[in-house]
C-alpha cells in the first residue's frame, strides 16, 4: 500500500468509527435512546482505535515512504495528512494493556453514571408554592431571575442536593479510576494528564497563567463584593441571592426584547451579516429543554469536514441549547447558547484540510482554541449595537438605552466575578485529583468545593455549586474547564483587533472570512497561539481581558454609547446565505427546516413556540 492509499484508508476507517460513536452519543444525550450499552461499545471501539500505540510507528514508516512520491502536490498533501494523524495518535495512544483495560473500564463506569444521572429528578418550589421538576438550565435561570427568594433558594438547594447525590452515586469512584488510569500512563494524577492532553502545557505552566489572572482581578472583585454587601446587605452574598442581587432586575427588563422564539432568526440574520459561511454543512439543532436531555449545550460533528482526495466533504454537525421559552431569562440564555454552539459549528464546518483528524473537538485540538471560536460569537450579544439592532419587543421597538445602561451598571462591577467563576473550576479540579484515594470522602470533597469557592469567588457557596457543573462528569470536558478562561483571553484580544481595524463588530461582513482564513481553515494543524498571531500580528496576550474586567461602569457605558452612535452612519449589511442545510428538531420530532428558505424555517419555528408555549 502506498503512503497516499494508507492515508485514504485511515481517513475512511476513522469516519466509520466516529460516525457510529457520534450517532449513539447524540441519541443517548438527547434522551432519544436508552441504548447505553450500544453507546458504550461504540465509544470503546473509537477509543481503542485512537489509543493503538502501534499506529505511531506505522505512520512514521508511511511518512518515510511518502518521501519517495514523485508528484510534489501529492507528496505535500500526503505528508500533511499523515502528520495530522501522527499528532492525533500521539495525543491518544495508550501503550500498555493495563492502561487500555483501565480506559475501557473508565468508559463503562462513566456511561453507567451518566445513565443514573439522567434518571435523577431535581425539583424546586415555584411562586405558587408548588413543587416543579427542573433541569440544570432551569435551576440556573430561576436562581438568576426569580424575584422570590424562597423560589431561588429552593432551586439552589436542588443543586446542592445534586452534588451530594453525585458524591453518593459514583463521582468519588470516578475520580479514583481516572487517577488510576493517569498513573498508568506515568502522570501523577488525571488533572495533570488532561492539561497536557488538551492544552499542551503542564499544570504548573497553566497555573502560572491562572495565578497571574487571579491576582490581577482579586482587588476589583473584592471591592465589588464589599460594595454589594454594603448596598444590599450581607445576605446578597449567599449563593441563591448573589446573581439576582446585581443582575436580576436588568435581565428581567431585557426579557421582552429577547424572546427565544426569535433566537433562530437572530442567529441566521446576525451570522449572515457577519458573512459566516458554513461551507455546505448539514446542521441539526435541538434547542428546547426536556426531561432526559443532557443539561448543557454542546456541539458535536458526526461527519468532520475535510477534502477527501481533493473532493470536499461537507460537515454534518449537531448542536443544542436547553431553552424553556416560557421562563423568564430563558430567552437570553437560549440565544446565548445558540450563538455559542453555532460558533463551534462554523469553526468545525470550515476546516479545509485533507483528513478528518484536523476537524474535531478532541485532542490534539486545544479546548481553548475551540472555545475561542464559540465565545467570540456569543460575546456579540452584550454589545449595545447588537442589542439595538436585534433585541426588539413584540411591537418591534428596540431595547431602550436605559435597559442597556442598567445591564452595564449592574454587571460591569462583576465582570471579574464572571471570569473568576470559570477560574474556580480548575483550582477545584486540580486539588480534587491531588487527593489520595483515602482522602476522597463526601465530606472532604464538599468542604474542598466550598473552600475553593470562598477563596476564588469570595462566597461561602457559589450560585452554581462546583459539582453541579456537568463538565466534571464527562470524559472530554473534565479537567478542561480552564480552556474557557484561556479562550476568553483570546476572544478579547480578537475583539480588540477587529475594533481597532474596522471600528465595529456587529454585522461586520469582513469578520466571517477573516475568522475562516486565520482561525478555522487549518484546524488543529496550527497551534492556538499561531492562529492568534496570524490574525492579530501578536501572540497570545491576556491583558485585553484584564483591561475589560477593570473598566468602571461609567467607562464601559461610554464605550457602548459610541457603538450605538455609530449605527447612524453605518450602512446595514445584507444577509448573506449561511450556505448550510438546517433542520430544527425537538428530540425525534422535526420542527422546521430551511428546505424552502431560511425565512420559512424561522416562521415555522416561531409558530411552533407560539402554539406550544404561548409566547
Amino acid at each position: 500500500m502506498t503512503a497516499t492509499a494508507y492515508l485514504n484508508a485511515l481517513n475512511q476507517h476513522y469516519l466509520t468509527l466516529h460516525r457510529v460513536k457520534e450517532d449513539f452519543f447524540w441519541e443517548t444525550y438527547m434522551g432519544i435512546s436508552d441504548d447505553h450499552e450500544g453507546s458504550t461499545k461504540a465509544q470503546t471501539a473509537w477509543t481503542q482505535f485512537l489509543s493503538d500505540a502501534s499506529k505511531i510507528e506505522e505512520i512514521k514508516q508511511q511518512l518515510k515512504q511518502a518521501e519517495s512520491i514523485a508528484d510534489s502536490e501529492e507528496k505535500s498533501n500526503t505528508v500533511t495528512g499523515l502528520m495530522g494523524w501522527l499528532a492525533m495518535f500521539e495525543a491518544h495512544a495508550i501503550a500498555s494493556e493495563d492502561a487500555q483495560a483501565l480506559k475501557a473500564d473508565l468508559i463503562q463506569f462513566e456511561a453507567d453514571l451518566f445513565e443514573k444521572k439522567q434518571a435523577h429528578i431535581m425539583t424546586y418550589i415555584d411562586e405558587q408554592g408548588e413543587q416543579q421538576e427542573g433541569s440544570l438550565p432551569v435551576m440556573g435561570s430561576v436562581i438568576r431571575t426569580s424575584d422570590n427568594q424562597v423560589v431561588r433558594q429552593s432551586a439552589h438547594q436542588a443543586l446542592l442536593d445534586l452534588e451530594q447525590w453525585l458524591l453518593d452515586n459514583g463521582f468519588l469512584e470516578l475520580v479514583k479510576r481516572r487517577n488510576a488510569f493517569a498513573r498508568s500512563l506515568g502522570y501523577d494524577n488525571f488533572f495533570d494528564y488532561s492539561v497536557v492532553k488538551t492544552e499542551h502545557m503542564t499544570s504548573d505552566e497553566l497555573f502560572s497563567i491562572l495565578d497571574d489572572f487571579e491576582q490581577r482581578t482579586r482587588d476589583s472583585h473584592q471591592q465589588s463584593l464589599a460594595a454589594l454587601a454594603k448596598e444590599k446587605g450581607e445576605e446578597a452574598l449567599t449563593g441563591y441571592n448573589f446573581i439576582f442581587s446585581f443582575a436580576g432586575d436588568a435581565m428581567r427588563d431585557l426579557d421582552p426584547y429577547v424572546p427565544f422564539s426569535k433566537s433562530l432568526r437572530r442567529w441566521v440574520e446576525s451570522f449572515g451579516r457577519l458573512n459566516i459561511d458554513y461551507s455546505g454543512a448539514e446542521l441539526t439543532l435541538d434547542l428546547l429543554d426536556r426531561k432526559g436531555k443532557y443539561p448543557n449545550g454542546f456541539c458535536h460533528g458526526p461527519v468532520p469536514a475535510f477534502y477527501d482526495q481533493g473532493k470536499w466533504v461537507a460537515a454534518q454537525v449537531n448542536f443544542t441549547s436547553n431553552a424553556k421559552p416560557d421562563q423568564v431569562g430563558s430567552g437570553y440564555d437560549g440565544i446565548n447558547t445558540l450563538f455559542h454552539e453555532g460558533g463551534h459549528a462554523a469553526h468545525f464546518a470550515n476546516v479545509k484540510m485533507n483528513a478528518p483528524c484536523f476537524s474535531q473537538e478532541f485532542a490534539p485540538t486545544s479546548m481553548a482554541y475551540a472555545e475561542t471560536q464559540s465565545m467570540f460569537c456569543d460575546s456579540l450579544l452584550t454589545d449595545a449595537d447588537w442589542l439595538k439592532l436585534y433585541a426588539h419587543d413584540a411591537e418591534g421597538n428596540p431595547v431602550p438605552d436605559a435597559i442597556i445602561k442598567a445591564m452595564i451598571d449592574s454587571r460591569q462591577p462583576f465582570k471579574a466575578y464572571e471570569e473568576r467563576s470559570i477560574l474556580v473550576v480548575p483550582y477545584f479540579e486540580r486539588a480534587l485529583y491531588q487527593l489520595s484515594d483515602d482522602a476522597l470522602t463526601a465530606e472532604a470533597v464538599t468542604q474542598l468545593a466550598r473552600e475553593c469557592e470562598q477563596r476564588i469567588l469570595g462566597l461561602a457557596c457559589s450560585p452554581r455549586p462546583l459539582m453541579a457543573i456537568p463538565h466534571l462528569l464527562t470524559d472530554e470536558a473534565s479537567c478542561a474547564y480552564q480552556g474557557y478562561l484561556l479562550a476568553h483571553m483570546a476572544v478579547y484580544q480578537t475583539r480588540a483587533f477587529f475594533t481597532d481595524k474596522f471600528g465595529y463588530l456587529t454585522d461586520n461582513p469582513e469578520i466571517g472570512p477573516l475568522l475562516a482564513k486565520h482561525y478555522w481553515h487549518t484546524g488543529n494543524s496550527t497551534s492556538h497561539n499561531e492562529t492568534i498571531k496570524s490574525l492579530t500580528g501578536e501572540g497570545f496576550n491576556a491583558k485585553y481581558l484584564a483591561d475589560t474586567c477593570n473598566l468602571s461602569p461609567e467607562q464601559a457605558w461610554e464605550k457602548e454609547q459610541e457603538k450605538i452612535a455609530s449605527l447612524a452612519t453605518r450602512p446595514r449589511t445584507a444577509i448573506a446565505s449561511l450556505n448550510a442545510t438546517i433542520k430544527v428538531v425537538d428530540g425525534a420530532t422535526d420542527l422546521a427546516s430551511n428546505q424552502l428558505s431560511d425565512d420559512a424555517m424561522c416562521r415555522a419555528f416561531e409558530d411552533y413556540i407560539a402554539r406550544t408555549y404561548g409566547c
